[in-house]
């Protein structure tokens, strides 16, 4: 069963029921929420001790805020609302008049349409720049709603007119991306999020990484927020909820989450015979996660009040997506027969008229100013664990019947003359039908009062977002003894691997006074096999708690030991999360003005055969690090079988224009080809990655020549 939705099974004592409510609600209401949640925690504890089958990863299919606790709006409604409108008529017009101009452009309209009320409340109130303490908040967008950043960036003064009429045409680095790309736009932009589905782990890796430099004294992050928002029907990506229990082992409420769950993919729905959003919350909750729901806004707050028995939340719970998406964007008649299809439901709904249900059915959580700041004020209160926001929204919300809630409105590049009359309409604009045939702008200098508003909130909130800045740095590189030690080759009847050099020439590097502390090792479980534990005990393996446990190997030497001030992170078997460390690192130079410098030590089979995307991304945000090809080669491995017979990682490593990619046979060649890697990265500020090819077959290293540096 769901836990919290009443009605859902027979009620053979209703009286006794409703005196275990009135209870709790006193308790709630004489005492507080925190008091009432212990005692219903401490309750299904019990029962759960004494063989009672409850299920309480769902709750029902209603707010998780109660109007009571959702507080004040800190803001001028009246001209936030009015700045909102604006950037979403201009965000339409962005893609619109990019495919009047130029055919088959392409863009997105009705993404921003459904999560742009969300991050109008976090650039008003939450999302911080970067110009306070510290280097402000991480945004990571859903990656579709770019036009509507591009919007209120435009009223804000930080894009031209000129760059606006280029949308999809970066000529000459004029134009404006398709989507966050910091590779295209570096002043921008700071984190990509397309390709579907990295986004999200990338976002928790990123926090984990605020973490460790924090933890380890490096850099002070407890200023830094990650947000995220991703779109419902992007969670099927395996990649996008595969690091959620990270997040929650390792309790970092350092990010935020929102899901976009209009319901809708491309195709069609995410869930027809189901419902997304109680899926989504079993995965959240399950992984440790606090999970808050913003699915109907201020016009339902009367209803369910009144709804004494809970048939009105027995409905909405029963009701699976495919119904719920036509009937909430249906006629009022359909909306009263078919939603409210009980003499009781139409008896709570009897004083509200056909065109009354329309609006109600419109007004969903994720489109309310006052419910989602109160979501996002508990998320950024929440201690602990990290938070994730389900708000119900409409696709395409305010642009006409013609978008709003259809299966085919992801592909609508053009706003028909009736979908542009009727936002016209909706937000008052001052357009006559001639005017429309243009398809114009909302120009800033014509609403100067509600430019002066978004400006002046980001002054109070730190600076203007997104924004990405790199600082000249003046490094201290590591001296040229840290690289020197096969210099002289090998001695005797000595003979040793260039994967064996690599950790020799990283534990130097890492012991360096002047640069060691930035080096930052990754490992997808394979330390051993590359010959790298001796690290584990010198250096400590990075672990938030510490130790908790007294190792198996705790006599020896070199054993296993975890440490909050580790330098080393073991990522587990997990190749897509370690790369997403691997970014992380690669570009604290930007996102925290504190060069760290990744290597990244895995198989080369499981590199860019695995998580080429991922590398793709990296060289997106012009990332600067190494990745260690370690066992690489055709004919080292072949007992491991056909995968781990490498031949052509480096083929692969060369399609990516921002990937110099090496195969040095001898222990000098890799001395000299990383010094001359973090050479270009951090002394000439290049943004690219090096690939190394490093091998498991022992041999004498013979003595480097003269002059080859």
């Amino acid at each position: 069963m769901r836990f919290g939705v009443r009605g859902t099974l027979p009620d053979p004592d209703p009286v006794a029921t409703q005196e275990w409510i009135d209870s709790i609600l006193a308790v709630r209401d004489q005492i507080g929420e925190e008091e009432a949640r212990r005692l219903l925690l401490s309750t299904v504890g019990a029962a759960k001790d004494a063989g009672v089958d409850i299920d309480v990863v769902n709750t029902a299919y209603m707010n998780t805020i109660h109007p009571d606790s959702q507080g004040t709006y800190p803001g001028n409604l009246d001209l936030e609302t009015r700045l909102h409108g604006i950037n979403r008529w201009n965000a339409m017009m962005v893609v619109t008049r990019g495919n009047k101009y130029f055919e088959g452009i392409g863009g997105h309209i009705s993404t921003y349409a459904s999560t742009s009320h969300a991050w109008e409340v976090g650039f008003n109130h939450f999302f911080r720049g970067k110009d306070g303490a510290g280097q402000g908040d991480h945004l990571y967008w859903q990656g579709h709603a770019s036009p509507g950043i591009y919007a209120r960036a435009w009223l804000e003064g930080r894009l031209t007119h000129e760059q606006m009429e280029a949308f999809r045409q970066e000529t000459a680095g004029k134009g404006l991306s398709s989507y966050p790309h910091p590779r295209l736009m570096p002043d921008f932009w700071e984190f990509p999020t397309v390709s579907m589905g990295l986004g999200a782990m990338t976002a928790i890796h990123q926090a984990r990484f605020n973490r460790y430099l924090e933890d380890r004294g490096l850099v002070s992050t407890a200023n830094s927020r990650v947000w995220y928002t991703m779109g419902d029907g992007e969670s099927d990506e395996p990649e996008s909820l595969s690091q959620l229990s990270l997040a929650g082992r390792e309790g970092l409420d350092n990010i935020v989450m929102t899901m976009n769950c209009n319901l809708q993919r491309l195709d069609g729905p995410v869930r027809g015979n189901s419902k997304i959003v109680q899926e989504l919350e079993g995965r959240f909750r399950g992984a440790g996660w606090n999970v808050i729901k913003v699915l109907w806004g201020s016009s339902w707050d009367d209803l369910f009040a009144r709804d004494a028995n809970g048939a009105l939340a027995a409905r909405l719970d029963s009701l699976v997506d495919g119904d719920e998406q036509r009937i909430m964007t249906a006629d009022g008649a359909t909306i009263r027969n078919e939603l409210f299809n009980s003499e009781e439901l139409q008896a709570l709904v009897a004083h509200l008229s056909d065109e009354d249900l329309v609006d109600l059915c419109a007004d969903v959580g994720g489109h309310d100013f006052l419910k989602l700041h109160a979501a996002y004020a508990q998320a950024t209160a929440h201690k602990g664990e990290p938070t994730v926001v389900l708000m119900r929204t409409i696709k395409g919300y305010g642009l006409g019947p013609a978008f709003a809630g259809r299966n085919t409105t992801h592909q609508k590049k053009k706003a028909d003359m009736e979908s542009m009359q009727y936002m016209r309409d909706d937000l008052g604009l001052p357009f006559s039908d001639e005017d429309l045939e243009a398809y114009p702008y909302v120009m800033p200098a014509d609403v100067p009062e509600l430019v002066a508003y978004a400006k002046e909130r980001r002054a109070a909130m730190d600076g203007f977002m997104p924004s990405r800045t790199v600082p000249e740095f003046d490094l201290t590189l590591p001296e040229a003894a840290a690289y020197a030690e096969f210099d002289e080759g090998t001695k005797g009847k000595m003979q040793v691997s260039t994967t064996m050099a690599f950790v020799r020439i990283l534990r130097s590097l890492m012991k360096d006074k002047g640069f060691g502390e930035r080096i930052v090792p990754i490992i997808p479980d394979e330390a051993r096999t590359f010959g790298m534990d001796p690290l584990f005990a010198e250096f400590g393996i990075y672990h938030p708690e510490g130790q908790l446990y007294k190792p198996v190997d705790h006599k020896v030497l070199m054993k296993y030991k975890e440490s909050a001030k580790g330098q080393l992170l073991e990522e587990g078997i997990n190749e897509a999360g370690a790369t997403s460390t691997f970014i992380a690192s690669a570009t604290s130079y930007s996102t925290h003005h504190y060069p760290t410098v990744p290597f990244y030590t895995f198989y080369s089979m499981f590199g860019f055969q695995r998580v080429a995307d991922l590398i793709w991304s990296a060289a997106d945000q012009r990332a600067r690090g190494f990745l260690m090809g370690a066992t690489s080669g055709r004919t080292t491995l072949n007992g491991e079988g056909l995968q781990h017979q490498d031949g052509h990682s480096l083929l692969m490593a060369h399609t990516n224009p921002a990937v110099r990619a090496w195969d040095p046979a001898f222990a000098y060649e890799l001395a000299t080809i990383i010094r001359h890697g973090i050479d270009e990265m951090y002394a000439q500020d290049k943004d690219v990655i090096h690939y190394i090819a490093v091998y498991n077959e022992n041999y004498p290293m013979p003595p480097k020549p003269e002059g080859v540096d």
